[in-house]
C-alpha cells in the first residue's frame, strides 16, 4: 500500500501543504459594491491589495509577484510617503479581517516619470514590499500582458475594490470586496464619449492612447473613490490578466464617463526592468470574449460565481473537493 499512498500524495500536493499552481498566475484556488457591483466571494481576486495608512483603505492594488504589487501614482504622491503604507493581502472584509490576510510593509513606491498631475499619463506605480508574501489559496499573482497584448472593445471585463458604491456614499460595514462587470472601450471611443455633453455639461478629460476605459454609455457601473489603484481584469484560456489600474474619472458612474484605466501593455516592459521576477507571469495572450454591449441594457452577464463558458469567464473551484475525494480513495485502499 506504501507505493500507492506515495503516487497519489505525488498527485496531490495539497495534502502536504503545498498549493499547487500557487505560482501559476492569473488562476485563482477558489471560486465564487463598487459602483453597480456586488460582493465578490472570498478568495474569489486573490491578487487584489488593500493599501493602509494606519489601518485605514485608501488605494488598491494588484499583486504581480512574492514582493511586487501595482498600484497607481497618484496615491503615492511621494516616495517618503510609502514608509508609513501597509499592505493588506487576501483581505476580504475590511472590518472583519480573518486569518487569510497578511499585512506587509510597503519598502518603496515607483511612480512612473511620466506622471505629474490627475489626468496625466502613466499613472502607474510599482510598489516593493518590505518581505516576500507567501502564495495561499487566498493570496495569487495576477498575469501581466506583454505589451503586444490587445484588449478589444465590448470586451467583458472586472473591476474589484473597496471604494465607494455612489458618489460620496461609503461602503457600508463590514465593507466586504465589491466586484462588477464592464465592457472595454477603446482610448479613441471613449475620448469621443468625454467629449459629449451630459447632464452635469461638458468635459476637460483628455483620454489618451495609453489608458483605457471600462463602463456603459449611459453609467451606472463604474470604478469610484476608493477603488483607485485596483485591478481591471480580463480573463482568457482560464487565466486572469491585468488590462488597467483604476486611475481616473468624472464622477461615478455617469451617462457618457466611463471610468478610465491606465493601460497595461504599455507599461509591462517598464515593470519588468524594476520587478525582474514578475516577467514569468507576464505572457502573450489573445481575447475574443465575451463581448457585450456597451449600453446599459447588456445580456445576463457572465457572473464569477456561474458555469463558466470558454472564454472570460470565472475563477475555477477549489482543488479542495479533488483532495477529499483522493483522500476518500487513500482510505478504502488502505
Amino acid at each position: 500500500m506504501v507505493p500507492l499512498l506515495q503516487a497519489l500524495l505525488l498527485l496531490t500536493p495539497g495534502l502536504l501543504g503545498i498549493t499547487p499552481g500557487a505560482t501559476d498566475c492569473g488562476k485563482p484556488l477558489v471560486s465564487s459594491r463598487i459602483m453597480g457591483g456586488q460582493s465578490a466571494q472570498e478568495g474569489q481576486w486573490p491578487w487584489q491589495v488593500s493599501f493602509r495608512n494606519n489601518g485605514r483603505h485608501f488605494c488598491g492594488g494588484t499583486l504581480i509577484s512574492n514582493q511586487w504589487v501595482i498600484s497607481a501614482a497618484h496615491c503615492f504622491p511621494s516616495s517618503s510617503s510609502a514608509s508609513s503604507i501597509t499592505a493588506v493581502l487576501g483581505a476580504y472584509m475590511i472590518d472583519q479581517p480573518d486569518g487569510n490576510q497578511e499585512a506587509i510593509a510597503v519598502q518603496s513606491a515607483t511612480n512612473n516619470p511620466s506622471y505629474i498631475n490627475e489626468g496625466d499619463s502613466g499613472d502607474i506605480s510599482l510598489v516593493q514590499l518590505a518581505s516576500p508574501v507567501t502564495f495561499t489559496d487566498y493570496i495569487l499573482p495576477v498575469c501581466l500582458p506583454a505589451d503586444t497584448v490587445t484588449f478589444p472593445t465590448g470586451l467583458q471585463c472586472w473591476v474589484t475594490g473597496w471604494g465607494n458604491i455612489a458618489s460620496d456614499t461609503n461602503l457600508p460595514s463590514p465593507k466586504t470586496l465589491q466586484e462588477v462587470a464592464v465592457p472595454l472601450i477603446d482610448a479613441n471611443k471613449c475620448n469621443t464619449l468625454y467629449q459629449t455633453p451630459n447632464s452635469d455639461g461638458t468635459s476637460s478629460i483628455s483620454v489618451h492612447s495609453d489608458m483605457i476605459c471600462a463602463g456603459f454609455i449611459n453609467g451606472g457601473k463604474d470604478s469610484c473613490q476608493g477603488d483607485s489603484g485596483g485591478p481591471l481584469v480580463c480573463s482568457t484560456s482560464g487565466q486572469w490578466f491585468l488590462a488597467g489600474v483604476v486611475s481616473f474619472g468624472d464622477g461615478c458612474g455617469q451617462a457618457y464617463r466611463p471610468g478610465v484605466y491606465t493601460l497595461m501593455p504599455s507599461y509591462t516592459d517598464w515593470i519588468v526592468s524594476y520587478a525582474s521576477d514578475a516577467s514569468s507571469n507576464m505572457k502573450s495572450a489573445t481575447f475574443s470574449g465575451p463581448i457585450i454591449s456597451l449600453n446599459n441594457t447588456p445580456p445576463p452577464i457572465i457572473s464569477p460565481n456561474t458555469t463558466p463558458p470558454p472564454d472570460n469567464t470565472a475563477p475555477p473551484i477549489s482543488l479542495s473537493i479533488l483532495h477529499i475525494i483522493w483522500v476518500a480513495v487513500l482510505l478504502h485502499c488502505l
